[in-house]
């Protein structure tokens, strides 16, 4: 049986960085949601990232671009400033903070894989020692502010009820769109408000 969480062999011409190594060269810098904050290097980001490879598989977190699991990202040596950083907040130990950087500032997926990760996480909680994952976008996407509103709401909205809401409760696009991609490194935006989402 095919991983489809690991489509591509070597024949696609990208040498994937290994899960368990960390390459800071390959991976974006953190930024603003992240700074003065206690950012996972080494061991404990991979031990996070590793587990997120898991989580984002059982809830169906991918870049559809790329087709592929949205960790693998990360490990995307043609994206070097591309995937998540994450950060234990520095006032809640029982947070974890993970910051988004796209592909492109115009990525029309980044609301989608957002909210799809911050469902995944939280949603199967039981699986870290985090109480809650905190999720945003980094500023260099045009909708950043848009999109991390929401976030904001989604996560209001756990941390008061301990529940992730559904995707009707705050009004997001949770589905992803089916259709490929027809240019390598355009992203393609979701295209319904089905609550039937993989998330």
């Amino acid at each position: 049986m095919v991983d489809i969480s690991f489509p591509f062999s070597d024949n696609d011409g990208a040498a994937f960085d290994d899960i368990e190594d960390f390459v800071p060269e390959n991976i974006p810098e953190p930024d603003s949601f992240l700074d003065g904050h206690d950012v996972l290097t080494g061991d404990t980001h991979v031990a996070f990232h590793t587990l997120t490879r898991e989580l984002f598989e059982e809830r169906g977190v991918y870049d559809m671009t790329f087709d592929y699991n949205l960790a693998r990202l990360n490990l995307d040596p043609r994206h070097p400033n591309a995937g998540y950083r994450y950060a234990e907040d520095a006032d809640e130990s029982t947070v974890l903070r993970a910051e988004f950087t796209p592909t492109t500032p115009f990525c029309p997926q980044t609301h989608t894989l957002t909210i799809g990760s911050f469902r995944a996480w939280n949603g199967l909680g039981g699986r870290h020692d985090y109480e809650c994952v905190r999720v945003r976008s980094h500023p260099m996407h045009h909708q950043s502010e848009t999109i991390n509103a929401k976030l904001a709401e989604i996560e209001s909205v756990y941390r008061k009820t301990g529940e992730v809401p559904d995707s009707g409760e705050v009004g997001d696009r949770s589905s992803r769109s089916s259709t490929p991609s027809s240019e390598a490194g355009t992203e393609i935006s979701d295209q319904t408000n089905s609550s039937d989402a993989p998330f």
